[in-house]
C-alpha cells in the first residue's frame, strides 16, 4: 500500500520526521493485518487487544475487542521482532538504532459488517478501513489536525494509487507548494525508489476522447458534440519544470517521467512527446499491474526528493487542543 506523504495542504507527520514514519507506517500495517488475519483463520476473537491511554494517564488497561468494533493497538516488542519480513527499508536510518515510536490510535470503521468468506475478501475488507484510517495518518500529527474534505474518502482514483502501489512508493496528492511565496497547486506526483512521476489526470464524461490538436487548446470529442479544453500537457509541463528545479536546487538526482492519465476516457494523439507516457481506459489496468510489482526497497535518493518538496509545502492546520474544543461545542 502507498504511502501517502501529503494531501493538499494538510498537515503530514512526514513534515516532522521523514526519517521514522516511512518505516513505521508499514509496522502497523503489517501488524495490523497479522492480527485480522489470525483471528479470521482460527474463528475466535483474539483474546486480548492492548488499549493506548490517553498521554495524560498513567496506566494502560486491556479489554476484548471483535474485529468489527473500533480499536486501538499498541505495538509490543516481541512483534517487533518478528517483523523481519517488512516489504520496504529505510536506508536514511541505521538500522542498529532502535526507531522511536509514538503512540499510535487505529480507529477501523468497517462500511461492510459480515464475515468475508475467502482471504482474499478479507483483504479488501482490511485495505478499505485501512485507507480511512490513511487519510487520517496523512493528515494529522502529535499535535495537530487538518480538516479534511470528505470528498477524499470518495476519491477512488485516490484509493486505487494507495491500494495498488507498494509501501515503498510515496504519494503528493494535489500538493500545495510555495513557488516565490505564492501557492501552486500541483497534480500527482509518485515518487518510485527510483523515479520520480508527475502525473496530470484528464477525466471528464465517460468514454470521452481527448483530441490533441494544437499547443494552446485539445478537442474533447463526446457523442456528437466537441469542446475545446486547454491543453492539459501545459499543466503537466508546468508540474515536471517545478519538480526539476526543486530536485537541482536540493542536489536530488533522480529521473522525472510525465503521464497524462485517464481512466475512462481516451487520448488520441498524432505523433509522440518526449518523456510523456499517455495512459488512457485501454492501458490504465496494465499500468496499475506493472507498477504494482515493483519490487525495490526504499533509497535514499527517493527520501531526500520527498523531502526537498516537503520543505516548501504549504500548510493549514490546527492545533487538536482547538479541534477537541470545537468538537465539544458542537
Amino acid at each position: 500500500m502507498a504511502q501517502l506523504v501529503k494531501l493538499q495542504d494538510y498537515i503530514s507527520r512526514y513534515q516532522i520526521d521523514l526519517s521514522r514514519y516511512p518505516t513505521q507506517f508499514v509496522r502497523l500495517k503489517k501488524i495490523q493485518w497479522d492480527r485480522v488475519k489470525q483471528q479470521w483463520v482460527s474463528g475466535e476473537e483474539i483474546s486480548q487487544w492492548e488499549q493506548i491511554e490517553e498521554q495524560a494517564e498513567s496506566k494502560e488497561s486491556k479489554r476484548t475487542f471483535s474485529f468489527f468494533e473500533k480499536f486501538k493497538i499498541k505495538k509490543s516488542a516481541k512483534q517487533v521482532e518478528n517483523l523481519e519480513d517488512v516489504e520496504i527499508t529505510n536506508e536514511l536510518i541505521n538500522q542498529e538504532d532502535e526507531i522511536p515510536e509514538e503512540e499510535t490510535t487505529l480507529f477501523f470503521e468497517p462500511n461492510i459488517v459480515y464475515k468475508p468468506n475467502t482471504i482474499e475478501e478479507l483483504k479488501k475488507m482490511f485495505l478499505d478501513q485501512f485507507f480511512h484510517f490513511q487519510i487520517k495518518w496523512a493528515s494529522s500529527t502529535v499535535r495537530e489536525k487538518s480538516y479534511v474534505d470528505p470528498k477524499f474518502l470518495r476519491d477512488t482514483l485516490l484509493r486505487n494509487i494507495l491500494q495498488s502501489f507498494p509501501d515503498s512508493f510515496l504519494v503528493f496528492y494535489y500538493p500545495i507548494i510555495k513557488v516565490k511565496k505564492a501557492p501552486v497547486e500541483l497534480d500527482i506526483v509518485l515518487l518510485t525508489p527510483t523515479e520520480c512521476l508527475c502525473i496530470t489526470v484528464v477525466e471528464q464524461e465517460n468514454q470521452a476522447v481527448f483530441v490533441g490538436e494544437g499547443d494552446r487548446f485539445w478537442t474533447k470529442k463526446f457523442g456528437k458534440t466537441s469542446n475545446k479544453l486547454l491543453n492539459p500537457l501545459i499543466q503537466l509541463n508546468r508540474m515536471e519544470s517545478i519538480i526539476s528545479k526543486l530536485f537541482i536546487e536540493n542536489d536530488v538526482e533522480m529521473p522525472i517521467r510525465k503521464v497524462l492519465l485517464s481512466r475512462n476516457g481516451y487520448f488520441d494523439y498524432p505523433g509522440t512527446v518526449f518523456n510523456v507516457q499517455f495512459i488512457d481506459k485501454r492501458d490504465f489496468t496494465s499500468w496499475l499491474q506493472h507498477l504494482r510489482h515493483y519490487s525495490s526497497p526504499m533509497k535514499h535518493m527517493q527520501m531526500r526528493a520527498a523531502k526537498a518538496i516537503l520543505q516548501t509545502v504549504q500548510t493549514t492546520s490546527f492545533n487538536r487542543d482547538i479541534w477537541n474544543v470545537e468538537k465539544e461545542q458542537e
